[in-house]
């Protein structure tokens, strides 16, 4: 895309010192010096347009403001800015993820069409590289080529096509290196981040969109990187659209880019080639100095944060305010600007094809086994998630054992074995909630692979469900085993192992529940005490510490102490204790039976109820399992259908209040739906 410029008369009404800026010649073509290949990029690429698009979050505060740009195949878009102008923001607009906060308006355009983006067409790469920590470099990018290529390809060429990947990102010496996070080291923040782009391009995605791709690397690894990134356009013959928002790129990098889309404060203060931006900048005032990063030019001179007069352009100084004034002003009365608009308007009126899905993601069951097979390799490697829960069980358990042990069968053993049963049920399964930090860190991997489509909801509760049974089973089984023997409880191994089964439903029980505290509450300081507070509130009603029938009714007997699970926990493990059991009846001297068994106990000192059996107790906890995770899985499904209708919503509130035009809102799935104002079919 070639430019020139040349000063013309001051618009009226505007500093004389300002110059205009005219393009004498802007070429819509992408730079090529085959023109076949050129057109063919445009054919089988994807022109995305925005026109006057605006973006205000509740209250009315504006992000964006009539922005209008297009991003064409075979080029590289950098949109820059000052902190807080809107880059993110832009970026996410074009996305379709915008937040339930915000409204939008304007119009949004695939191909001169309104038209979702079919998976594979499009991918994101996030600002934060949400990434399974305890992988290595080669299995988190060959597991995400499992879950994102399609069956029809056979392993042997995923395999290669994520090691080709992990390759051109320059990360083949630290492929059986793990990532590393929190106490673990691994990858430097550079190379993480690299990881995040090969997960993405895994597809060959002809729309690429990367927020802060070269954040956490240094200059070379940067250049490196983005040349990686520009590279893709040469493969497969097919130009690929890529959008990155970036932050103060080199001078090397910032070459790199075809266009640059320049904001301050949510407007557009430049748009168009990034070998014409240095005489924008000139023609008004603020040239860039020799020797200088004209990416650093262009930030410091709009960058309001500071507020300090430039010392450069004019002789007077300018706060940074006015000329950011200036600058947009000039850019909204250039030829440039004109151009962009008839550009839009010229892909509008040519449209384009419909989008096809490049390659389906795998298949309903592999997707579970691949998902399985990486969250138990994730387990089995986070000391968190079950090994240290493990330790602190059996040290709990062995000093619990040793407090009962010995419990004996005369009357004061009744208490004891209630006051240990209740522990169990409700103590050591409450230690379950010392796994939700690694489930919450695991959620935001699945909220950025489910975002771009990696993998349905089903496939993920699934396999986490399947990873975690023999990492519960163990925890349950070995302290149990001390806790069990120790004491001396009910002699016979049918009444060890329902004691086993039932502390592992509980522990069962308590993950799930904290996995629907994190798809509401994603901090996880914050979801430990919302569920700390839920199972408080559980074990107060369960039917120990106040009698069932002494509840006051009706709000903590109906319905709390019906839908809490420590009711059938507690019913379970004590008709497993203390049936076929007989103590010494303390009240036998006065005409009373010598002995008291252990079905009189469960009604006349813990009140519960004996008409059913305690395999039906651990039968509704099961059922409980089932229906936590179902549920979990519904809010999930619930939020992704309710998250774009409460953007649809509050675009079309602004628009009753502005009468302009309001794009829908996407899907979460990364899927950009936009109005059209002109009808382009």
């Amino acid at each position: 895309m070639a430019a020139s410029f040349r000063k013309s008369e001051p618009v009226q009404g505007r500093s004389q010192t300002h110059a205009t800026f005219e393009v004498e010649n802007l070429n819509p073509t992408p730079a090529s010096n085959n023109g076949c290949r050129s057109n063919r990029f445009m054919e089988d690429g994807v022109l995305l347009t925005w026109d006057d698009l605006s973006v205000t979050v509740a209250g009315g505060r504006p992000i964006l403001q009539g922005l209008t740009g297009y991003a064409r195949p075979g080029e590289l878009l950098a949109i820059m800015g000052p902190s807080g102008c809107g880059k993110s923001t832009l970026l996410d607009t074009l996305a379709g993820r915008q937040g339930p906060n915000t409204s939008q308006a304007g119009h949004i355009l695939i191909n001169g069409r309104k038209q979702a983006l079919a998976y594979g067409t499009s991918a994101y790469v996030t600002q934060d590289d949400a990434l399974i920590t305890t992988l290595t470099v080669r299995e988190a990018v060959y597991y995400s080529a499992q879950l994102q290529l399609p069956d029809t390809m056979a392993n042997s060429e995923k395999k290669e096509r994520a090691e080709t990947t992990t390759r051109e990102m320059g990360l083949q010496d630290a492929m059986d290196t793990r990532i590393g996070g929190w106490g673990a080291k691994g990858l430097s923040g550079g190379q993480k981040r690299r990881v995040s782009i090969c997960i993405e391009i895994l597809t060959r995605p002809k729309l690429l969109f990367l927020d802060e791709p070269t954040s956490g690397l240094d200059s070379a690894a940067s250049y490196y990187v983005m040349s990686r990134i520009a590279s893709l356009n040469q493969k497969d013959n097919i130009g690929r659209t890529i959008i990155a928002s970036i932050h103060q790129p080199s001078a090397e990098v910032f070459q790199l880019f075809t266009n640059l889309y320049l904001l301050s404060a949510g407007k557009t203060v430049y748009f168009g080639p990034v070998s014409a931006a240095n005489e924008f900048f000139a023609l008004n005032g603020f040239p860039c100095p020799s020797h200088q990063n004209p990416s650093d030019h262009f930030l410091k001179t709009i960058n309001k944060d500071f507020d300090k007069d430039i010392e450069q352009g004019f002789a007077n100084g300018i706060p940074t305010l006015e000329v950011i004034d200036i600058l947009v002003k000039s850019y909204k009365s250039s030829d440039i600007y004109q151009m962009a608009q008839k550009e839009v308007a010229q892909i509008c009126k040519q449209g384009g094809g419909a989008l096809e899905e490049n390659n389906r993601q795998s298949g309903f069951f592999t997707q579970c086994h691949v998902l399985t097979r990486r969250s138990f390799t994730n387990m089995s490697r986070d000391l968190g998630y079950y090994w240290l829960r493990l330790g602190i069980y059996i040290s709990l358990s062995i000093v619990l054992g040793s407090v009962f042990s010995h419990i004996g069968m005369d009357n004061g053993s009744i208490q004891a074995r209630g006051s240990l049963m209740m522990f169990v049920a409700s103590f050591l399964t409450f230690m379950a909630i010392g796994g939700f930090p690694s489930f919450v860190e695991e959620m935001k991997v699945f909220e950025r692979e489910r975002l771009n489509g990696h993998y349905g909801v089903t496939p993920f509760v699934i396999g986490n469900t399947l990873s975690a049974l023999p990492f519960l089973a163990l925890v349950a089984l070995i302290p149990g085993a001390i806790t069990y023997f120790l004491p001396g409880l009910h002699h016979g191994y049918q009444h060890f192992l329902f004691f086993v089964i039932i502390l592992f439903a509980c522990m069962m029980l308590v993950e799930s529940l904290m996995m629907i505290v994190a798809s509401v509450v994603p901090n996880f300081l914050m979801g430990i005490i919302v569920g700390a507070g839920i199972q408080g509130i559980m074990i107060l009603v369960g039917g120990f510490f106040r009698l069932p029938t002494d509840l006051p009714k009706p709000l903590l007997k109906y319905p709390f102490y019906h839908i809490a699970f420590h009711k059938y926990a507690y019913q379970g493990m004590f008709k497993n204790e203390f049936l076929g059991l007989t103590f010494p009846n303390v009240e036998a001297g006065n005409g009373g039976s010598p002995t008291i068994t252990g079905e009189e106990i469960l009604k006349q000192t813990w009140h519960f109820e004996t008409a059913y059996s305690k395999w039906v107790d651990l039968a509704i906890l099961f059922a409980m399992v089932v229906f936590y995770r179902v549920l979990f899985l519904i809010i999930i499904k619930t939020t992704e259908k309710v998250k774009p209708l409460m953007v649809k919503f509050m675009s079309a509130t602004r628009k009753e209040r502005t009468q302009v035009t309001v794009n829908p809102s996407a899907t979460p799935s990364a899927t950009p739906y936009c109005a059209d104002k002109r009808q382009c079919q």
